[in-house]
């Protein structure tokens, strides 16, 4: 009995554990989170009303109240059970940092106090050298800060206090995607604030945009993964061969939950309900091992936080129902990868969605200034939008048949699409059903939404939002969302400014929307497609519409310091060219790195684990053949096992020694942009001629004797 049928024997005779006792969600939720409630019990009242001034408006912070807010907010961690704090903040890994700190201080003859000051709180030091900077920062130059989000409430994570933070250089970039976010979030504001004044709104303070992330993860027993090296250090398989059954039947998506499964969603729902995150969703998503956890809409910084602890919980409570979470978009070749749709909308102080039609969008001029502004947006600025959906993973993904292509365009339905060709061309407006009947008497009238859903467009609208699917599962929501934010901010600036000169050269608003919403959606109509985006037509219709095709992240991030994309950011002031120059370097170099411990993985666990099985086989068929041939004239079954076991066994030893080539000449590069190009057009080709070598030699080889788990253990053994 090898390592892997004996972990396959300790899974079929343990016995999942029982599901966690129901919790009453209202006891729970939010109870460990410093939120607006608790405040308002603990500080006075002047200090609140200037913090939650600052929450609600973005108004700047008194660093008068911040010794006052620090007090507080250590009484009541103490009180739940903290003993540490620690700045949360987000480096551009894409991962969460931490670095704990006691409360607990030294006063000397052997005493302590609890200790935490409002310096403390505001701004924290942590070293910055170890941090990717893309130039921004010298290694030896250790100092980076991390400053207090006011507009994020702090939490507890088991006896820790974490306070959200930026993360900043010393001389001021930014060193992470949330001061970015914010930027975007406030150059969103401003624009669509000038819209709205143009509408005589003059009550609205503030635009923010919601977001809501659907995230999508793998389950996998932690004995069976234990044993897959490129598992645990890369997050996806580099080699395995389909299962006999897959999705093929259809019959996972939404199905019942494994008792396992539900007992782990139960215990992960319960850590956010306490932090305050409204995990509204949970189900099988298409491929067998595969789940998604959805929340409630969130203001975008916000949902950038909490997803980020959504991930990280993931991570982290799987292995107490043995199984590891994987958040890489493509696990598993063959089967459906993960992805994480950012739901997008905008509303202002009031409430009010500035996406939501109405029930007659043909009369609602302000839905169709911000419509039209989000078709610029997206046509004008793809290639900025692609930049939201970059990574060594997502590659295996986008336009795979299972996720929108890499062509950025937007699905409106029918209704809309019906709406906008009314404003060009004049004709006549078709309203669409409100209700349909589907032959069931005892059902009321059903409601028809004002369009279907397009699984297959990057960018849907979806009754009062916009549904961007291209981003990655394992991706911060953040930097798309930076993109948008700043894109849909460049739009309605182009727009504002045209409409405030019109209006005040004595034009009407009317007359000048007249003018000005069907030429916007003639301009911007390209980027409209409500058909399949899987079709081998729809690459060449994009091309002649001449829309981008930015295939691979290596592509989308040679556009970065482009012009056309780097004004973007500028011109909003979201990103210095400092700031996007460093971003490129860093989402190259990470690109690159990420291949080169792939390559690595692949040599190693060829070298080590599949060859020496593969040669004891070809020596066995070898065997095989003379002892045949001892007592029979015939051996031609045995020669022909003997020749394909050697033809790939060869075949796989020459392929690693052609990727090793490749891998030297990765590391050997003299910048990340060649370095990136080479792990895509060397180092990625040779990997898959290896995994082809190595997946033939599976589908071979005595099952018994196959070091590694296989696809069908690993996606159905739950």
């Amino acid at each position: 009995m090898n390592a892997r049928t004996d972990a396959i024997r300790q899974i079929a005779q343990s016995h999942p554990d029982h599901q966690p006792p129901a919790t009453e969600i209202d006891a729970i939720f939010g109870c460990d989170v410093f939120s607006l409630d608790i405040l308002q019990k603990r500080l006075p009242k002047p200090v609140f009303r200037m913090l939650k001034a600052t929450i609600a408006r973005g108004e700047r912070l008194d660093p008068d109240i911040a010794d006052t807010m620090a007090c507080a907010m250590k009484d009541w961690a103490i009180s739940k059970g903290a003993t540490h704090y620690t700045h949360w903040f987000q480096p551009m890994t894409g991962l969460t940092a931490e670095k704990h700190d006691a409360f607990l201080t030294p006063t000397g003859e052997g005493r302590a106090i609890n200790e935490f000051s409002g310096k403390m709180l505001i701004c924290g030091e942590p070293d910055a050298s170890s941090f990717p900077s893309g130039g921004l920062r010298s290694t030896f130059e250790a100092r980076g800060y991390t400053a207090w989000d006011p507009t994020v409430p702090a939490f507890i994570i088991g006896r820790t206090l974490h306070v959200p933070t930026l993360f900043y250089s010393y001389s001021g970039e930014a060193l992470d995607r949330k001061i970015p976010l914010m930027r975007s979030i406030s150059a969103l504001s401003r624009q669509a604030l000038r819209i709205l004044r143009l509408f005589g709104n003059d009550t609205a303070t503030f635009v923010r945009p919601s977001v809501g992330p659907e995230q999508e993860y793998f389950l996998v027993d932690r004995r069976l993964a234990a044993l897959r090296p490129d598992l645990l250090l890369a997050g996806r398989t580099l080699m395995g061969t389909p299962p006999a059954k897959g999705q093929e039947m259809e019959d996972h998506y939404f199905g019942s939950i494994p008792a396992r499964v539900m007992a782990f969603m139960q215990d992960v729902e319960d850590a956010l309900f306490r932090l305050g995150i409204p995990a509204k969703t949970r189900h099988n998503e298409v491929a067998p091992g595969q789940f998604e956890i959805a929340p409630i809409y969130e203001d975008a910084n916000i949902a950038t936080d909490h997803n980020m602890l959504i991930m990280n919980l993931l991570h982290e409570i799987a292995p107490r129902h043995d199984f590891i979470c994987l958040l890489h978009e493509k696990p598993f070749a063959g089967v459906n990868g993960s992805g994480k749709h950012n739901n997008w909308s905008i509303s202002d102080s009031e409430g009010n969605n500035l996406l939501d039609p109405g029930k007659t969008p043909l009369d609602n001029a302000q839905f169709l200034v911000f419509l039209a502004a989000v078709l610029r947006a997206v046509h004008k600025h793809s290639a900025a939008l692609r930049l939201g959906t970059v990574g060594a993973g997502n590659d295996h993904r986008l336009g795979a048949n299972e996720a929108p292509p890499a062509i950025i365009s937007v699905y409106l339905g029918d209704m809309l699409t019906d709406v906008i060709d009314t404003i060009m061309n004049g004709v006549t407006h078709k309203p669409g059903r409100t209700s349909m009947e589907i032959g069931v008497s005892s059902l009321p009238p059903l409601p028809v939404d004002l369009s279907d859903r397009n699984r297959t467009s990057p960018f849907a609208f979806t009754g009062n939002k916009f549904e961007f699917r291209a981003v990655g599962s394992s991706q911060s929501i953040a930097p798309v969302n930076i993109a948008l934010n700043t894109a849909m901010a460049c739009a309605l600036d182009d727009i504002a400014t045209e409409l405030e000169a019109t209006v005040g050269s004595g034009t009407s608003l009317n007359a000048a929307l007249q003018e000005l919403l069907p030429r916007l959606f003639r301009e911007h109509q390209a980027v409209v497609f409500n058909g399949n985006g899987y079709s081998e037509e729809w690459p060449v219709e994009a091309a002649r519409r001449g829309l981008p095709n930015l295939a691979t992240t290596v592509d989308a991030l040679e556009r970065y310091n482009t012009p056309e994309v780097m004004d973007v950011f500028l011109r909003q002031n979201v990103l210095s060219e400092r700031e996007m120059l460093a971003r490129q370097e860093i989402l190259l170099d990470t690109y690159a790195k990420t291949i080169a411990i792939e390559a690595s993985l692949m040599l190693d666990m060829s070298r080590t684990q599949i060859l020496p099985v593969a040669l004891q086989e070809q020596a066995a068929a070898a065997d095989l053949v003379l002892k045949t041939r001892a007592v029979s004239t015939e051996a031609a079954m045995e020669e022909e096992r003997f020749t394909s076991l050697r033809g790939h066994t060869v075949g796989l030893s020459g392929a690693l020694s052609a990727l090793e080539q490749q891998l030297a000449a990765l590391r050997a590069a003299a910048d990340a942009h060649t370095a990136a190009r080479i792990a895509r057009d060397g180092v990625v080709p040779a990997m898959q001629a290896c995994r082809e070598h190595c997946d033939a030699l599976e589908r071979m080889l005595n099952a018994a004797v196959w070091p590694l788990p296989s696809y069908a253990e690993m996606l159905w053994l739950h």
